[in-house]
């Protein structure tokens, strides 16, 4: 081929016949010369294509879909403008990889990428020369090759027999495009005006009604003349076929309308499926009638189901509206309508299998047994809607299996975390194109009866979106006791009887949920565990569950008890058991890798290994509880994680009385600070600090961790603490943390989130906590063993903590 450097590839211009046609390139048999580029790239980045083979010279419009694609054709766009393009083997695959495309391609240049009405891109792309992958360097975000030019065979000089196939190849385009009625008349000029045939054969390939498969063998072909004889026989059997069609149309051609011929087509079909043996549609009809007399559904659903079981042999099976009915007849066959499991009233097999479970967790066990023992005196109570929150990892959601088990009924989860729509509660009305029912009832299908327990999982994280309704709202019918006898589900258009549920919620933060749902529940908190709960969970449940998913044998893995002890205290610094099995998990990973190496190792895991199996300890009690300057004090914070420890630090600085609050600090807990501030300049006198202090002295008060919101009232004990501290210069006592909000009139008020502050108190080595005297209350009513080891010290007014917290 010849070498043409005067002509600008990127300069050629391409013409549309019409508005109907095709792009149909028309290039100069001067400008074939250059599809061959002079420079090539050594690295390309691929484009794999469904269901086209690119050839050179080529314009062709490309739909991008797939992420990989998308990228691939931006950042080319911004550069070169130049990409691979491979076609795929199997076209069926959305994710190929290296051996499900063709090595041999063509490079392409982009011409113009536009963007369509329905947000999907339309690349236009025009092939510029083969190329062959050698090896792929880059997957993400989309493919990259090192890839090597394939220089096609030249036109033969004065070859009659070449010029012959050209001309044949041209006749039957023409008789091709002739007989086609999808194919516009204006293909036909297009071809007569190709002089190039190089172009041609492209052209003609490019358009040939053809499997992808037939098209990269012409491609592949390298030899112009052999490529030309195959394009041929292609060309032969394509013209062959429509000959044929247009002999069969010509003969069954017969003047009727679009209703005749249906009736006609459906009549015919019917007699040669009877003659096969039966009619499909009819049988499958017959085997939903035969599933409706098992039903035990009341009368008003046995009407529904005759009424649109009849619209449903009315229809054609070909009708647009078939397969919305017949999938609406099977959810109603489907659902388990007054279908019960029977329930377990064996109190004591229950209340082992529930003990066996999970440890601790008293008062959730307590109330399942409690409902157990009512349901077995009076057989028709309605199932309770219980809601347990608590910090994550404390086996809430894994509680509701256990339930479901010591009961003898069916399980079911749905995941709430990211609802948005109440459609999915509802369902869609089953007009629409693709209608369903909602979550509630396909679970209820997915369970097979009446009375599952059903587990609502992250309810607090129900999202609010205005433009869909609201789920939360939606889900007020089905957690009312009340109502949810007759739940109406959209897709059904019938009332769901779900009262005989046993509806268990779970939350991290129940101050999210909507009150009015909330007032629907019956709330059970369940707290984080204590060092001694969280070593008999390790033992009874962490470790064996993680001993059989690792391989292991239990006999030859042991835990010593100071080992767990100390990974739960320098490890783990949580409320539930979560981080502790991961902790568990890393462990045997690193032993099952000894023994799959033949390596000797330690079989039982001590307190000494530790440091080896997984590095430095990452909590340290001690930095926690030294008070080595005056103005430092330990707070109590809860958060949906459980109980936290925090500290509030103030310094003094020369200046003229302004105070300076840092910490990341939330609005309630800048005016706690405020009041302690003011309060502290108001009672000076009884704490001998001169008045003239206030003024000569510069305040700054920081809570560390200032990349964490702080924020909530229950620091302002805390706060007045660290002020006195700072003030007079007496020290905090060691081992001390406070909890309580606080007045202007100086009194301290009670908090929440008792239980978990004093575990958080407890992990970091507390012996000391100061809190409000109205909470007492709460304090008492905490199970024993969680207060063991630490000592209360109850005030009304702030002035009391002086004494009891500052050093003398």
């Amino acid at each position: 081929m010849r070498k043409n450097k005067d002509i600008d590839l990127d300069r050629l211009e391409f013409a549309v016949l019409s508005d109907e046609a095709e792009f149909v390139p028309i290039i100069t048999s001067e400008e074939e010369e250059i599809i061959e580029p002079t420079k090539f790239p050594e690295l390309l980045p691929i484009l794999p294509l469904k269901n086209t083979v690119l050839f050179p010279g080529i314009l062709v419009p490309i739909t991008v879909g797939r992420d990989k694609s998308i990228n691939l054709i931006k950042d080319a766009y911004k550069t070169d403008k130049t990409i691979g393009v491979v076609s795929q083997k199997d076209e069926s695959i959305d994710d190929p990889k290296l051996d499900d495309i063709n090595k041999t391609g063509t490079i392409a240049h982009i011409v113009k990428v536009l963007q369509m009405p329905d947000g999907s891109s339309t690349a236009i792309i025009q092939g510029k020369t083969r190329f062959e992958i050698i090896e792929l360097t880059q997957t993400e975000p989309y493919w990259k090759a090192k890839v090597k030019q394939i220089i096609a065979g030249n036109i033969p000089e004065k070859d009659e027999s070449f010029t012959a196939l050209i001309d044949s190849i041209k006749d039957l385009a023409l008789q091709i495009i002739k007989l086609s009625p999808h194919i516009p008349t204006e293909a036909g000029f297009a071809i007569k005006n190709i002089e190039s045939s190089t172009f041609l054969i492209n052209f003609v390939s490019s358009n040939l009604n053809t499997n992808v498969n037939d098209k990269q063998k012409l491609l592949e072909t390298l030899d112009l003349k052999e490529r030309a004889n195959l394009l041929l026989g292609f060309l032969s059997k394509e013209l062959q076929m429509l000959e044929l069609k247009s002999q069969i149309q010509s003969k069954v051609k017969v003047d009727l309308d679009k209703q005749q011929r249906d009736f006609l087509l459906g009549q015919q079909l019917k007699t040669i499926q009877e003659e096969l043996g039966g009619n499909p549609h009819e049988q499958q009809i017959g085997e939903m009638l035969e599933k409706a007399k098992t039903k035990k559904w009341s009368k008003q659903i046995d009407e529904a189901f005759k009424r649109e079981i009849n619209k449903l042999q009315r229809m054609h099976p070909a009708a647009a509206e078939y397969s919305i009915q017949i999938n609406y007849v099977e959810t109603l066959l489907d659902l388990p309508w007054n279908e019960f499991t029977t329930d377990n009233f064996d109190l004591k097999t229950a209340q082992k299998v529930l003990d066996k479970d999970h440890y601790g967790l008293e008062k959730v066990k307590e109330r399942i047994i409690e409902h157990l023992a009512v349901l077995k005196l009076k057989k028709n109570m309605k199932s309770p809607i219980l809601c347990l929150y608590g910090p994550p990892g404390v086996g809430k959601t894994s509680l509701g299996k256990s339930i479901a088990s010591a009961l003898g009924r069916n399980y079911v989860r749905m995941s709430l975390g990211g609802l948005r729509d109440e459609a999915e509660i509802r369902g869609h009305r089953k007009t629409y194109i693709g209608a369903m029912p909602g979550r509630i009832i396909q679970n209820i299908k997915k369970a097979k009866s009446s009375n599952p327990v059903f587990v609502l999982d992250e309810i607090d994280k129900v999202g609010n979106n205005p433009f869909h309704g609201d789920p939360s709202s939606a889900l007020l019918e089905v957690l009312d006791p009340e109502q949810n006898n007759s739940f109406y589900d959209n897709y059904l258009e019938a009332d769901y009887d779900l009262s005989n549920v046993l509806f268990i919620a779970t939350a991290n933060n129940i101050n999210t949920v909507l009150p009015a749902l909330k007032d629907r529940m019956e709330i059970i908190e369940i707290n984080g565990y204590i060092i001694e709960e969280k070593l008999q969970i390790a033992k009874r449940h962490l470790i064996p569950k993680q001993i059989v998913e690792h391989g292991l044998e239990k006999e030859k893995i042991k835990f010593h008890d100071k080992a767990i002890i100390k990974i739960i205290e320098d490890y783990t610094r949580e409320s539930g058991v979560r981080e502790l099995e991961k902790k568990v998990a890393a462990i045997l990973r690193k032993k099952a890798k000894d023994i799959a190496s033949g390596k000797r190792s330690n079989t039982t895991i001590e307190a000494e290994h530790l440091q080896k199996l997984l590095g430095i300890p990452v909590f340290q009690k001690d930095k926690f509880i030294k008070s080595e300057v005056a103005g430092v004090v330990t707070g109590l914070a809860w958060t949906v994680f459980g109980g936290e420890i925090l500290f509030v630090e103030t310094s003094l600085s020369k200046g003229k009385g302004n105070l300076t609050l840092t910490g990341n600090l939330g609005d309630v807990m800048k005016e706690s600070a405020t009041i302690a501030y003011e309060y502290l300049k108001a009672h000076a006198k009884k704490l001998n600090i001169p008045d003239e202090s206030f003024e000569k002295w510069n305040v700054h008060i920081h809570v560390p961790e200032g990349a964490t919101p702080k924020d909530g009232p229950s620091a302002g004990i805390t706060m007045f603490a660290s002020l006195a501290s700072a003030f007079t210069k007496r020290k905090v006592k060691a081992k001390l943390a406070m909890t309580g909000e606080i007045t202007l009139r100086g009194k301290v008020l009670p908090v929440g989130g008792i239980k978990e502050k004093i575990l958080a108190a407890k992990r970091a080595g507390i012996t000391d906590i100061v809190l409000s005297s109205e909470n007492k209350i709460n304090i008492n009513d905490i199970n024993e063993k969680y207060r063991k080891g630490v000592k209360f010290h109850y005030i009304n007014d702030m002035i009391d903590v002086i004494d009891i917290a500052l050093k003398k």
